[in-house]
């Protein structure tokens, strides 16, 4: 079992940067794809970046690519989300995920463990 933990969310204006971070207990999160999806009051979840076991190989939704870097620290058993020039729509929950796939990508039912997720909060 995973346990995973995110920090970092609160309340920032509109083009201001936060970080969040996932923090894994239980199991090694080496060998896992790392993605972080949102969801927002009213929405569905949706797919936001994610990272391979490696560290190679990134992919991001077109809504936060160029603004928005995922990274990850093995040794810390810890993922990152580093969030800048946010926009009043990226609000929302933000929720880290861990993946036994090598490409879990945006199929949330690749990912096999969940964090409780973190609120965002951007203002415009």
């Amino acid at each position: 079992q995973v346990q995973l933990v995110e920090s970092g969310g609160g309340s920032v204006q509109a083009g201001g940067s936060l970080r969040l971070s996932c923090v894994a207990s239980g199991r090694t999160i080496s060998s896992y794809a790392m993605g972080w999806f949102r969801q927002a009051p009213g929405k569905e979840r949706e797919f936001v970046c994610s990272i391979t076991h490696d560290s190679v190989i990134t992919t991001y939704a077109d809504s936060v690519r160029g603004r928005f870097t995922v990274s990850r620290d093995n040794a810390k058993n810890t993922v990152y989300l580093q969030m800048n020039s946010l926009k009043p729509e990226d609000t929302a929950s933000y929720y880290c995920a861990a993946s036994s796939y090598t490409f879990a990508t945006n199929q949330m039912s690749r990912y096999d463990y969940w964090g409780r997720g973190t609120q965002v909060t951007v203002s415009s």
